[in-house]
């Protein structure tokens, strides 16, 4: 069977990119990777991006004739394909709340992504939030605060065992030792989820590219 192949931008700094990348790394599936340089005057890099897809941006993954882009497509794609890995819950009321945090995240926290994007080598230093962009963080709280006393029992992830909702927030992850210091608020709610997908197979050596 021919490797998957995964085209993303720069591992730290494309939350995109990241969230398929880790969905593949954090349960062992074997692919191919390749990063493309993004926001570059470069022609080459951008033909190379629209040599993987169309649509002209990254994550795109390939499964021999099967191309498919966008981060939550993709996952749900790895989910059908592998379902032994169990990406998603076997519960269908579990599944369907995992289905949807994940939506969520996908299609929400504007303030929070625009204010603070990932970039996994940037000094920690106070920076002052936006009403929205704290509301948007109370949120992540919350959906975490809920999921870890709803599943807590089947695992140290959200839904137990790690999954897609885990691959969709961990991004989040990596910017919340960096929120902490931004909002001058830290929660002790935020605290334990956040060191469980920092701590998820892949994340770590993630940072250390």
């Amino acid at each position: 069977m021919a490797a998957l192949k995964l085209a993303i931008g720069n591992k730290n700094y494309s939350s995109w990119s990241m969230r398929p990348w880790l969905a593949l790394r954090a349960n062992d599936i074997p692919f191919v990777e390749t990063v493309i340089p993004l926001y570059t005057d470069n022609p080459a890099d951008k033909e190379q991006i629209l040599s993987f897809s169309r649509a002209g941006k990254v994550p795109v993954l390939v499964d021999g004739e099967t191309t498919v882009w966008d981060s939550l497509a993709i996952i749900e794609y790895i989910a059908e394909r592998y379902p032994e890995k169990k990406l998603w819950p076997d519960d269908v009321s579990a599944r369907a709340h995992a289905r949807s945090v994940c939506a969520e995240m996908h299609s929400g926290f504007v303030a929070l992504r625009n204010e603070c994007g990932m970039n996994l080598h940037r000094p920690i230093r106070p920076v002052t939030l936006s009403a929205d962009a704290l509301a948007n963080i109370a949120r992540v709280q919350e959906i975490w605060r809920e999921c870890r006393t709803r599943y807590g029992a089947k695992g140290p992830f959200l839904f137990g065992r790690f999954g897609a909702a885990d691959a969709m927030y961990a991004p989040r992850c990596a910017s919340f030792p960096h929120l902490r210091h931004r909002s001058h608020a830290g929660d002790q709610g935020l605290h334990g989820h956040d060191d469980r997908d920092a701590g998820a197979p892949g994340v770590d050596a993630r940072r250390a590219r």
